[in-house]
């Protein structure tokens, strides 16, 4: 092995990643913009409800989200994502949506929920994007 190899711990990956948002937040921006999809107000309550975790965490992360200029929160107001907010939150869903048809897809079932939650924060625009096309191709070919 050379001296140039970046192998790092996950650790190690995170702290030298620029970003700002957390996998968390991540979630948590995702899930807004999914619940805006349906219904035209998200309340810290339903957000908690949807993550299955306790208002008060819900409410914490909706703080750090607005601080990032996600979204739009005062509390036990209504959450609402900014445009960055929702430009960030339209991909999030698409990547989610990308990896879980993928997923799907090649193992033969209607539904990969964990195994993608557990994957998306992980890969980068680019893989999302080259999936989405790989997955047009196979589909394509087995018609």
């Amino acid at each position: 092995m050379d001296n140039k190899s970046s192998f790092r711990t996950m650790k190690g990956y995170q702290m030298i990643d620029k970003s700002k948002i957390s996998a968390s937040m991540e979630d948590y921006l995702e899930m807004i913009y999914r619940m805006l999809k349906t219904q035209p107000l998200v309340r810290v309550n339903d957000l908690a409800r949807k993550l299955n975790v306790r208002p008060s965490s819900a409410s914490k992360m909706a703080a750090q989200l607005n601080d990032l200029g996600l979204i739009s929160f005062e509390r036990y107001g209504y959450i609402k994502p900014t445009e960055k907010g929702a430009a960030y939150g339209n991909y999030l869903l698409y990547r989610h949506d990308v990896l879980m048809e993928f997923l799907c897809y090649i193992n033969n079932s209607e539904d990969e929920l964990e195994q993608v939650e557990k994957i998306e924060h992980f890969i980068d625009e680019k893989t999302v994007y080259n999936i989405s096309r790989v997955l047009k191709l196979l589909k394509e070919t087995a018609k």
